[in-house]
């Protein structure tokens, strides 16, 4: 990761939320397309050496997103996001869960809301994300599977596909 670029990840016990800013090389409007986009999505959105792929996605006010990271083992990790409130390039919120292929939630796992929000940082993008949970216990398991570390090694790859992509403009 670029050191020079901010990278915040605030976990806060009393209100069970983690604050993630993140500072990129990129403008607003191709860092929203890599967060909303299934086929930028699908080259980032999950830490190294595990890949993701889309089963369907429909980013739009009560859509969803259902996807797995995958191990180069093949082991699959699915995910259901569904889309809330949409206000393009500006922010988006969204409750995700941990799933199975044929997209049921476990409900043995935390589930979490998010907020993402895109903002201008000179020639910069900031992305604020602040994730919730119901309870301090779903935070701390959420913590101990390694969020922070996951949550670093995605967005690295996230800095990798802008760099290729502003490069070919």
């Amino acid at each position: 990761m670029n050191s020079n670029l901010q990278f915040d990840f605030l976990a806060d016990k009393t209100n069970n939320t983690l604050t993630i800013r993140r500072e990129f090389r990129a403008d607003r409007q191709l860092v929203w397309d890599c967060y909303t986009k299934e086929d930028l999505l699908n080259q980032w959105f999950a830490p190294k050496p595990l890949v993701t792929k889309t089963k369907s996605m429909d980013f739009r006010n009560g859509g969803h997103w259902h996807y797995a990271m995958v191990e180069p083992n093949g082991t699959e990790y699915w995910g259901w996001t569904e889309y809330s409130n949409i206000n393009p390039i500006d922010f988006y919120e969204s409750s995700d869960a941990f799933s199975n292929e044929a997209g049921e939630i476990n409900a043995d796992l935390p589930r979490a809301k998010w907020l993402v929000s895109f903002s201008d940082m000179g020639e910069n993008s900031m992305v604020e994300t602040i994730v919730t949970y119901a309870s301090l216990s779903d935070l701390e398991a959420i913590l101990n599977m390694g969020m922070q570390q996951g949550m670093m090694a995605t967005l690295e790859k996230l800095d990798e596909l802008l760099l290729a992509l502003t490069n070919k403009n």
